[in-house]
């Protein structure tokens, strides 16, 4: 059988699997925090073909030798940042997360769109606490706001000044080892945070990191791809029908 059937039917799924990551990524470029995912290859045999040239399988060297999407990873590139002028907005400048108190445990993220709940805790849109660097939530009195570049929060009354604690910032040695929830929160599956070296700005938060029109090109450029493996796989099953119909019966 000839081994481009192989590469235009890998082709059609990878480039299956890259649109919905695609589309995936252009849905969220207005999302606070949301970090895009970029496609990666491998060959169809993940473990590859242990055959001597004796051997070896001329079908699975043919299937083996073309690549199909692997799947996603992360991309942790920095987002813009964009001012709001929101005191308790926080956007990260750098590598690292907040960490968060979810009903699933600890989570991280990049969307500093914080707020103060009624009980005065520092919390994020949906309710859930920010954690410090020791991994409790924070106390925010009512007051006026500042928020240093390493994320201690202090509050001025007519009484004075105080801190009412800090944000923390964490990161990981490896962080591949993060995986996405939802469309900004990521979770570590059990490995523990470094200290991050991220600085926090007060009054702004981080934009995606896939903008719209990057986005909008890589739609319509895997769209392209795809449409051109589904007509090369076309061509080869005519061949096919054309082989089983006209030629076999002369056999």
């Amino acid at each position: 059988m000839d081994s481009g059937m192989y590469a235009a039917y890998t082709g059609l799924l990878a480039r299956t699997q890259a649109l919905d990551t695609a589309a995936n990524n252009l849905s969220n470029a207005g999302t606070s925090g949301f970090r895009a995912q970029r496609d990666y290859f491998r060959g169809v045999l993940a473990g590859g073909i242990d055959e001597s040239p004796m051997t070896a399988s001329q079908v699975g060297q043919a299937v083996n030798g073309f690549g199909v999407l692997g799947g996603d990873r992360l991309d942790f590139g920095q987002g813009q940042l964009e001012t709001t002028g929101n005191p308790l907005d926080m956007a990260l400048q750098g590598s690292g997360f907040f960490a968060i108190q979810t009903t699933n445990g600890v989570r991280y993220t990049r969307d500093g769109s914080f707020t103060r709940s009624s009980m005065g805790v520092l919390e994020t849109s949906i309710g859930e606490p920010v954690l410090d660097a020791n991994m409790q939530p924070i106390t925010v009195p009512t007051g006026s706001i500042h928020v240093s570049a390493d994320g201690t929060i202090s509050v001025s009354t007519s009484g004075g000044s105080a801190i009412a604690g800090q944000v923390g910032i964490f990161d990981f040695s490896d962080e591949n080892v993060l995986t996405a929830e939802g469309t900004n929160t990521f979770n570590a599956n059990g490995v523990k945070p470094i200290a991050g070296a991220a600085t926090v700005q007060q009054g702004a938060l981080e934009n995606s990191n896939e903008d719209t029109i990057h986005g909008t090109m890589q739609m319509v450029l895997v769209q392209r791809q795809f449409e051109m493996m589904r007509r090369a796989l076309s061509v080869f099953n005519n061949d096919f029908d054309k082989t089983a119909t006209e030629d076999l019966p002369r056999v």
